[in-house]
């Protein structure tokens, strides 16, 4: 039985809503147009790899840069993931500096699903079986396969698969389970296990602000007290509602809807650290200047007030970066968010960013 791993399941699960949320808490972003163009390029992808009898063929986005290469040389693959491939990573990157020095050909192929590599019309229940990591897979062995043969590559051509986080994964898979094609693998930060309860994540959270101080990881527990006491009662769930600029009353919220606020809080912090001092400006990161040490100077500077305030005040300094009027948490709303089907000008939780 083939294992199947449906992207906005796994990663919500893993790293949180708010976090996978990229409209919300891990953008926008501006556009960046790359020094030269890159532009669009199709190929004929099989829908289902694993049915014998399937025809049906849709069209795949892919970007090539030949400019380093020559004969004899390797090919990169770069390898996109849960959102729209970027141009801009053809010219930029550790991998272009690889590829200048070893004459390599390199190739950013869009993932199926995301941007505009559309396999179905929609991403209905039933067209999602064919978005899970094992199809990902096949797509770039068939890739690999069909550009040997067009550009008329030497047999024994090396292929070397990059990719970073969820393309981390599947960089490291494909030399796992195509070894015949790809001769080389790197794999930046890849989650190779899927786990339901990612616990370890947040002790990673806390571990990165321990970094800063001791201080900064006791500040954020004690605002998590303190954040707790005035939620069970109505005076203090109205300055909830204030200080954390909510869009809808936390009074008589549900369980849900509470257990989604407190996540949604939590993120703030877990974004920044998965993020920090990443170098994202050039692909328009706004938010790249908001690090570590910045949230960690708000939590324990104590003239800001109580810690449930300067918890507040990070959440007020992230809200800002991204334009939010207010902080909607209501749990109807997330799933409300995965229920859209629609992948042109899906955000957020849909399936293009």
């Amino acid at each position: 039985m083939r294992v199947l791993i449906v992207l906005p399941l796994l990663f919500s699960l893993s790293c949180g809503w708010k976090i996978f949320h990229l409209g919300k808490f891990r953008g926008p972003k501006s556009e960046v147009s790359p020094s030269r163009a890159f532009p669009d390029l199709w190929f004929d992808q099989k829908l289902d790899h694993f049915d014998p009898t399937s025809n049906t063929l849709w069209k795949q986005r892919y970007f090539v840069n030949d400019e380093f290469h020559e004969t004899g040389g390797p090919v990169f693959l770069m390898i996109g993931g849960e959102g729209k491939a970027d141009p801009i990573w053809m010219e930029q990157g550790m991998w272009v500096e690889y590829a200048k020095q070893f004459k390599a050909l390199c190739f950013q192929v869009e993932h199926r699903f995301y941007g505009k590599s559309h396999p179905t019309e929609n991403s209905s229940v039933k067209n999602l079986v064919y978005l899970s990591s094992e199809q990902a897979l096949a797509d770039l062995a068939y890739f690999i396969r069909q550009m040997n043969k067009k550009y008329s590559l030497p047999r024994g051509t090396q292929w070397v698969t990059f990719g970073g986080s969820y393309p981390g994964s599947l960089s490291a898979w494909m030399r796992l389970k195509y070894p015949h094609l790809v001769h080389a693998a790197v794999s930046a930060s890849g989650p190779l296990l899927a786990v339901s309860d990612f616990s370890e994540y947040m002790r990673v959270v806390r571990d990165s602000l321990a970094t800063h101080s001791d201080e900064c990881v006791s500040a954020v527990a004690e605002a998590n007290k303190q954040f707790e006491i005035l939620l069970r009662h109505r005076i203090g769930q109205q300055r909830i509602d204030k200080l954390f600029n909510l869009c809808d009353s936390v009074v008589d919220s549900s369980k849900n809807d509470i257990s989604n606020l407190y996540e949604t809080l939590a993120g703030n912090f877990a974004g920044v650290v998965q993020y920090n001092k990443d170098n994202r400006q050039f692909e328009g990161a706004i938010d790249a200047n908001i690090t570590i040490d910045v949230i960690c100077d708000i939590m324990t500077k104590s003239s800001i007030g109580s810690a449930v305030t300067r918890y507040a005040a990070v959440n007020d300094l992230l809200m800002k970066t991204y334009d939010q009027k207010c902080l909607d948490y209501k749990y109807e709303n997330m799933i409300n968010e995965f229920r859209n089907e629609t992948l042109e000008g899906a955000t957020g939780a849909g399936m293009k960013y």
